[in-house]
């Protein structure tokens, strides 16, 4: 059964192509601090991404999460298999070029460079991003997804790269760890990878494979990564 809802949204931006993206944007207490393109789960801009958003803006971070659904939110797996599915990919992409475009032109940011941290669904479009964005993202955090690696041009990728996995989960681990192998093998930047004894969505907490210890760890890394390398 379905449990739709609407997504938070506080700001638009322009997307490529003259469209018009909305999103959740939040700034650090200082007003002033790096970039960073938070890109939600499979369950749309839901208020969990909002509070990452929130919590990532607590760190010292300029968050924006856009919102790929275009306002609509669920709670209900099959729901959420079927807006990730008709998602076009293109006006996703435009969405998340719309974003790194606002951040990058915000008064508020001091980098130069903007960060992605994707969580599931959001990992895998967090890595595309990196890819598709070159030397305007300075780190890329993936939480549990993954792209095509077949079908992913990795060669656009300047970010640093820090990965965030869990053992029991979907994801093959194998591949997971062929395609950081290859990035590291092609970057002049630190490639990571961090494997949790956790089930996949380990970090929400509105979710029953929460587990706060792995989340926290993974989340000290990941801020302690990103702050280091948005520059």
């Amino acid at each position: 059964m379905s449990d739709s809802g609407a997504a938070p949204q506080n700001t638009t931006f322009p997307r490529p192509g003259g469209e018009e993206g909305h999103g959740y944007l939040e700034l650090p207490p200082s007003g002033r601090g790096p970039g960073l393109v938070v890109v939600q789960e499979w369950w749309g801009l839901t208020e969990h991404i909002a509070d990452l958003v929130r919590r990532f803006a607590a760190e010292g971070f300029v968050a924006l999460a856009p919102d790929l659904y275009g306002g609509r939110t669920t709670h209900d797996g099959e729901e959420a298999m079927r807006l990730m599915q008709e998602l076009p990919v293109d006006r996703a992409a435009r969405d998340l070029a719309g974003a790194v475009d606002l951040l990058l032109g915000h008064e508020a940011v001091t980098s130069s460079t903007v960060g992605v941290a994707g969580f599931c669904m959001g990992g895998s479009f967090a890595l595309t991003l990196a890819a598709q964005q070159g030397e305007r993202v300075g780190a890329v955090t993936p939480f549990y997804g993954l792209p095509d690696p077949e079908g992913t041009d990795w060669s656009g990728v300047r970010a640093a790269v820090q990965g965030h996995y869990a053992r029991e989960d979907r994801i093959d681990l194998d591949v997971v760890g062929r395609v950081f192998d290859d990035l590291r093998d092609r970057l002049d930047v630190p490639v990571e990878l961090h494997v949790y004894e956790a089930q996949h969505a380990f970090v929400n907490d509105t979710g029953p494979a929460y587990d706060a210890d792995a989340a926290a760890l993974a989340w000290g890394r990941a801020t302690a990564f990103l702050r280091e390398h948005v520059r």
